[in-house]
């Protein structure tokens, strides 16, 4: 079998495995309490006031915690406690390898990502539907007068009860101290269908360079599925619908224990033959804020 057949029948399998595990929703009365002190509690919520909070802690019984001892409370998702182990949430549930699907970054929450040492973004949640990220490659460490930089803008608006997502934005890219500043990027529209830990995307986008578009777009599809506490899989791919391109494939592994994450991957343009396996993928995420 041919290897890009190849690579796309282990897509579709891939996808099909995503699309059987996603869930809906649900509202819950299970908090994570972490205190000053550094102890963490999970439990349901039995009453609150202005001063405490009392909840009926796993292992532990009812249990009352004064609220100027609480340094952070939340409502949790009864399906992230398995086998009496709390799976936190995912620390990169935005994007993908490369590419965004279209949940959006919470109001006052953001992430710093870099990407082959030299690709770096940070991107902030302004309300909970935009968000905007700048990157660049600080070539001016080298010397190199003309900086690459882009700006990532993102709307999006979901139903999480129906696990939903849609969003519109850009890359919109540009070379800062070059004479030509024109610009180029692509503008896309993004369907998303799941939750954070397990969903498929699909969109399309349309490039351009200074004041010219593409007459044709650029598609894609990608999925994310969570396997383990720490460990996810993802796939992210491109169709190219211009005469005589192909597209791209990628398959990856995401290491996220709770403060970070780290994305190893592979990327093969499908249109490359011979023993070509594909590029190495390496990509680190941060997240900060809320």
């Amino acid at each position: 079998m041919p290897f890009s057949r190849t690579v796309l029948t282990v897509l579709g399998l891939i996808l099909s495995l995503f699309l059987c595990e996603i869930g809906l929703a649900q509202d819950s009365d299970l908090y994570r309490i972490e205190t000053r002190d550094g102890n963490v509690f999970i439990g349901t919520l039995i009453s609150e006031d202005e001063t405490r909070v009392v909840i009926e802690a796993q292992g532990i019984g009812e249990l009352t915690i004064e609220r100027a001892n609480i340094r952070r409370m939340e409502a949790i998702d009864p399906e992230r406690i398995r086998d009496g182990v709390y799976w936190y949430p995912n620390p990169q549930a935005t994007r993908y390898l490369f590419a965004p699907n279209a949940i959006g970054l919470p109001q006052g929450a953001g992430y710093y990502q870099n990407t082959w040492i030299f690709f770096n973004n940070v991107n902030y949640g302004f309300t909970d539907n935009v968000s905007m990220g700048v990157g660049t490659v600080p070539v001016f460490l080298f010397g190199v007068p003309a900086v690459p930089v882009w700006l990532l803008p993102k709307v999006s608006i979901s139903s999480p009860a129906d696990n939903v997502h849609l969003a519109a934005g850009a890359v919109l890219g540009g070379i800062v101290g070059a004479d030509d500043s024109g610009g180029a990027g692509i503008v896309y529209g993004l369907g998303t269908f799941g939750n954070q830990d397990s969903n498929i995307s699909v969109g399309a986008g349309f490039g351009y360079a200074g004041t010219d578009f593409s007459s044709t777009p650029a598609l894609t599809i990608s999925a994310m599925h969570r396997v383990s506490r720490t460990l996810y899989l993802i796939t992210e791919n491109y169709a190219f619908t211009n005469d005589g391109a192909a597209g791209v494939a990628s398959v990856g592994l995401r290491w996220a224990p709770e403060r970070f994450a780290v994305d190893f991957g592979l990327v093969r343009p499908l249109d490359v033959g011979g023993d070509f396996i594909g590029f190495p993928w390496l990509g680190v995420a941060i997240p900060f804020g809320r």
